[in-house]
């Protein structure tokens, strides 16, 4: 069966025309309205005759608004009280301290200094004095204040409390400390090390101040700092001879080298 060809049949204009003249119209119609409407008088704003110019403005900081003010509340408001209120007291000045009696003063920085003592001089007139028939004298050194010579200090050499001198010839025993602390040397010890238990050395002094038998007796735990001190005893010998008062033929001697840096 063959198909109809859509292109031979006619259309019908009718619809769309319609259309188009009720749009045409709809618009006319509008604008005729708005031309109405704006025609119509109604109120109107500024002045009715308005004239060319410049005017001022004048600015205020406030408004003035109406006060309404109404009953006040004594509760509610500050009000002066009529108590009676004392006198007010009298303002005390600071007094001055008065210095404490038992108070040390301090000396002011802007003070005078006083004079350096003058030191006395040296007993140059010895061979003037005369010598009472109970003075005595003695070749021999000064002996010890306290037979403690083994009290060492922080650090340094020290006689062991063993020593055979006794109080008597401290300055025998301080020459022989003297001559061995010369001889002490630590530039082979650690620099590290700051502190370290004592060592100590032993040896016999001769009458004629030679040594023999020296030995360590107590080391310290550090090998360098335990040679050099009996290396200081070697350096160190010999010592003067004993003294005259001594009644052995030999001292034996203990040391202490404490090491405190």
């Amino acid at each position: 069966m063959p198909h109809p060809d859509i292109l031979d049949q006619p259309e019908q204009l009718t619809r769309p025309l319609a259309g188009s003249l009720v749009l045409h119209v709809s618009v006319f119609a509008a604008a005729a309205l708005a031309s109405w409407i704006g025609s119509r008088p109604g109120n109107s704003w500024g002045s009715p005759t308005p004239s060319a110019g410049s005017f001022g403005i004048s600015v205020v900081k406030e408004l003035p608004m109406p006060a309404h003010r109404g009953a006040v509340n004594p509760v509610a408001n500050d009000t002066e009280s009529s108590v009676p209120q004392p006198p007010p007291k009298p303002v005390e000045k600071a007094r001055a301290e008065e210095p404490d009696e038992d108070a040390i003063a301090i000396r002011s920085r802007n003070a005078k200094k006083k004079p350096a003592p003058v030191p006395a001089s040296r007993n140059t007139y010895r061979a003037k004095q005369i010598d009472q028939p109970n003075q005595l004298y003695s070749q021999e050194g000064q002996a010890l204040v306290s037979p403690l010579v083994g009290q060492t200090g922080a650090g340094g050499i020290g006689v062991g409390p063993g020593t055979p001198f006794g109080n008597k010839f401290g300055y025998y025993v301080d020459l022989l400390r003297q001559k061995v602390g010369q001889k002490w040397q630590t530039a082979d010890v650690d620099p590290r090390l700051q502190n370290a238990p004592p060592v100590v050395v032993t040896f016999t002094i001769l009458r004629n101040g030679s040594v023999k038998d020296i030995r360590v007796a107590q080391r310290s735990g550090n090998f360098a700092l335990d040679a050099s001190a009996q290396r200081a005893i070697s350096d160190a010998a010999p010592f003067p001879p004993l003294p005259q008062g001594f009644d052995k033929s030999e001292a034996p001697i203990e040391f202490w080298f404490r090491l405190k840096r």
